[in-house]
């Protein structure tokens, strides 16, 4: 009964960063389960998944209420996310078929490197941006949705980044918000909104694929749920009035000593 009053108390703490800054999500939880409650990764990484669905379900929601989001964006990069979530899923289906890998030694270290990369990009253009805002960067090209080629590469972005959140469940909200930023030039207003719906999205499709692995624990999803959509909600509703990059300074720093845990540690 304590562990679950602890999960759900935490589970509100990371909700509220969610709902504040888009990020945060999975790369906060499925350390915590392993870390702080035990749990073997595979099982932290499928029971974070069907989690999060609902978490990034209601945020998005209050940010569709809210129109503080960009459905275009959300539509293209769901079409090419959702194939990718489902191929990664497949990929583990397979990586569990082999009786000689350890799996949960394999997802630690999937886990645990695409957090710190993700990490380290986002904290490296945070700082330019808070530091030396005058420094002239090449810049990706924006893309126009409007085009076919904007369109196509689009799709093949969330196909990409939708089969590293297949395989380790993180990334649903950084990667993406990174994507946004660089490519699409969204101001902060309708970033985290477009982040949670796409990642809603996303979550929706491979929660279903992880619940086909049978290493969902409904016993750790249903305290998260109860911590993380209060959570999400408090978050979304305060997320304009928010110091921004404090807020994801802090996020960063912590994901980065995370990450590097849970790399090592495979």
């Amino acid at each position: 009964m304590t562990s679950t009053i602890l999960l759900a108390s935490f589970s509100f703490v990371v909700g509220t960063l969610v709902g504040l800054t888009g990020i945060g999500g999975a790369s906060l939880i499925t350390p915590m389960l392993i870390f702080g409650f035990q749990v073997p990764a595979s099982v932290a990484v499928s029971s974070d998944v069907v989690a999060a669905t609902l978490m990034k379900l209601v945020g998005g929601w209050k940010h569709w209420r809210q129109q503080t989001l960009d459905l275009q964006i959300v539509k293209w990069l769901a079409f090419g996310s959702v194939p990718g979530a489902l191929t990664g899923v497949a990929m583990l289906h397979l990586l569990q078929s082999i009786k000689s890998l350890n799996l949960n030694a394999i997802l630690l270290h999937l886990v645990g490197s695409a957090i710190l990369l993700v990490t380290l990009i986002a904290l490296m253009q945070l700082l330019l941006l808070t530091f030396a805002p005058t420094m002239q960067l090449p810049a990706p090209p924006k893309l126009d949705l409007a085009t076919w080629w904007g369109r196509s590469l689009t799709v093949a972005i969330g196909l990409i980044l939708g089969c590293v959140v297949g395989l380790t469940s993180v990334s649903s909200g950084s990667m993406f918000a990174l994507v946004m930023i660089a490519f699409f030039q969204l101001d902060t207003r309708k970033l985290v909104g477009t982040d949670l719906a796409q990642a809603a999205i996303l979550l929706l499709f491979t929660s279903l694929g992880h619940l086909s692995l049978g290493t969902v624990d409904w016993n750790l999803v249903i305290p998260i749920w109860l911590g993380s959509v209060p959570g999400v909600l408090v978050g979304a509703k305060f997320c304009q009035l928010a110091p921004q990059r404090l807020l994801r300074f802090i996020v960063y720093v912590i994901l980065v000593m995370v990450s590097w845990k849970l790399a090592h540690q495979a």
